[in-house]
């Protein structure tokens, strides 16, 4: 099952293992990470740190980045100062976190994260009541403190595992980091099935970062993917949600919807929508890989992008066959789509939490499905002033565009919003009212017969 489909899995080299490999030290004229690329306020820690005598490194997907070429979203730093001791050197810092404990400095709208260097969880003592493990493996809670080596080796792929320091500008890199970006391949530090039992997400970054940099994923990292993906059942909803925004939101969308697919990783994050994708459902997978190119593209254009329609996109086909279904047993479409909205939420907030700042926006682009074939009604003006209708007119297009029949409902309000108001007018008159989204044709109700009238001719 497991498929080498376009070179995402490539055979493994030696492997790190849970031994440390020799320490490697890339000096400045060895690699191309300057200063200049890095964020003002991420400096001013790492100085405040190194001046008050603590070990502080630019660490993980910053330095990852900046040498593929690439200007980081965020910094973040790992540091020997405890996360009061942190606290102590910056007025503006606060401390956040029960399972890893951390200190945000806040500079404006920027947050530098700062870590203080972990131990393995391993080497935490028997009575050590800061290093929590479930049965199964998992790590509830580690803020057990070792030094920098200790720190590199529990991090999740060599290639987070790099430290530029702002004393001679060098990288250390322990776990071979480097190589592996030269390769371009993602390989989890230590044993595989180890980590993902320690935390299941790994699973869902190596699917997001594969997409992310174009990286090959190392066979032995894949191959436990498929057995142990029940382990994200585990995982609390809420946590879920945000690895949804980071997987889906990050400009790699639709490459991130294959590899989950492919990893069968797609199914605990939307079961009822995998359901319908695995019976072959007709347009949902056409819908849902157009919202995601979508998403991709006003990403790159820098446009803003919200939960709520991607969700809208994720959970029509469940929503709208339910809806059907309920219309079917004789519910009107609105009363029968409130029910299969409250049904299908229900169902997935056990897997994916959703905020209600964007369930209800989702809910609103899903209700104006239904009144936007009333072409003819008298309050098409008020229709086009709803807050959600832009949202829900998208929607709409990306309806037809997946093979949904609507009649060209699409085209008429792009037509629609164009004119002018004779125009609208004009179009007011044209087609009849349809029921539903997308439904049939409303029947005439025929004169009702009595005793003293006489049929129609």
């Amino acid at each position: 099952m497991l498929k080498k489909l376009m070179g995402l899995i490539k055979p493994g080299r030696k492997e790190a293992g849970a031994k440390p490999l020799k320490l490697r030290i890339i000096p400045r004229d060895s690699h191309t990470v300057s200063r200049k690329q890095i964020s003002p306020a991420a400096l001013k820690v790492l100085y405040r740190l190194n001046s008050a005598n603590y070990d502080a490194f630019l660490v993980g997907g910053g330095v990852r980045d900046l040498l593929l070429g690439e200007q980081p979203k965020d910094f973040d730093v790992a540091t020997s100062a405890t996360p009061e001791q942190v606290r102590e050197q910056f007025n503006n810092c606060r401390l956040i976190g029960r399972r890893f404990r951390l200190a945000h400095v806040r500079f404006g709208r920027e947050i530098i994260e700062v870590a203080t260097f972990r131990a393995g969880h391993q080497n935490a003592g028997e009575d050590d009541g800061d290093a929590v493990t479930s049965d199964s493996g998992q790590i509830l809670r580690d803020n057990v403190y070792g030094n920098q080596e200790e720190d590199a080796l529990r991090r999740d792929f060599t290639v987070n595992a790099l430290y530029y320091c702002v004393r001679d500008f060098s990288i250390y890199d322990y776990a071979g980091g480097i190589e592996d970006i030269e390769h371009r391949v993602l390989r989890l530090i230590g044993d595989p099935e180890t980590r993902y039992r320690e935390d299941p997400v790994r699973m869902l970054r190596a699917a997001r970062f594969a997409a992310k940099l174009d990286f090959s994923i190392e066979e032995r990292t894949a191959s436990p993917i498929l057995e142990l993906g029940p382990l994200l059942l585990n995982i609390p909803s809420a946590r879920l949600f945000e690895e949804v925004l980071k997987l889906f939101l990050s400009g790699k969308a639709v490459r991130t919807f294959e590899i989950l697919r492919q990893f069968d990783l797609f199914k605990f994050l939307f079961p009822e929508t995998d359901r319908l994708l695995e019976n072959e459902h007709p347009h949902a997978e056409k819908l849902i890989l157009q919202a995601l190119r979508n998403t991709d593209k006003r990403i790159a254009q820098d446009k803003p992008v919200t939960p709520a329609f991607l969700y809208a996109a994720m959970l029509w086909s469940p929503m709208q066959r339910l809806q059907q279904r309920y219309q079917d047993d004789g519910l009107p479409p609105m009363q029968a789509m409130h029910k299969a909205i409250d049904k299908v939420l229900a169902q997935q907030v056990k897997h994916t939490a959703l905020p209600k700042r964007f369930s209800q926006p989702m809910r609103e682009i899903w209700e104006l499905q239904l009144r936007l074939p009333r072409k003819q009604s008298k309050r098409l003006q008020g229709l086009v002033e709803h807050p959600r209708f832009r949202a829900a007119y998208d929607f709409l297009v990306l309806r037809e565009q997946s093979g949904e029949d609507l009649q060209g409902l699409g085209e008429w309000w792009t037509r629609y919003q164009e004119a002018d108001d004779q125009g609208r007018s004009k179009l007011q008159h044209q087609g009849p009212k349809r029921d539903g989204a997308g439904g049939r044709r409303r029947p005439r109700r025929r004169p009702r017969r009595t005793n003293n009238s006489a049929p129609s001719q």
